[in-house]
């Protein structure tokens, strides 16, 4: 866990610009959920990171505009009893998040038209079925 949170192969935020933040969690824990402070808020400024390149950084903040504060994402987490779990999965979100903000856009889709044996197929099938219908009605 300690080091740089390592988004895609040659990406990766430095350990320094994660915030944590730590407080009690609800839900089942026993005697042990009024003192433990299991639940996890992982931080990660994205307006003010050094991490990506101006290019991918421009993408990031356009793609989660929706979900930032102030420049900021925050992700919590509290499924888990333990906080190192809890720590793990804030970790696993945010960099799956991350990663996905950061992809290329996907290409673009060229249209094709479909081939003239599909059109063929297609024509046959529905005069077989035209038939079918037509000799089942009275005359």
């Amino acid at each position: 866990m300690p080091g740089p949170l390592q988004i895609s192969g040659s990406v990766s935020v430095p350990e320094a610009e994660l915030h944590w933040r730590f407080s009690r969690s609800s839900g089942p824990g026993g005697q042990g959920v009024n003192t433990t402070d299991s639940r996890v808020e992982l931080g990660f400024d994205l307006g003010a990171t050094d991490a990506f390149g101006p290019v991918l950084k421009a993408r990031a903040l356009e793609r989660l505009g929706p979900r930032l504060v102030n420049g900021v994402i925050t992700i919590a987490a509290s499924e888990f009893r333990s906080q190192l779990r809890n720590r793990e999965a804030a970790e696993t979100r945010l960099a799956r998040l991350l990663r996905e903000a950061i992809a290329p856009p996907p290409k673009k889709r060229r249209p094709t038209k479909p081939s003239r044996g599909a059109v063929e197929r297609r024509i046959t099938a529905k005069k077989q079925r035209s038939d079918l219908k037509r000799l089942r009605r009275d005359i």
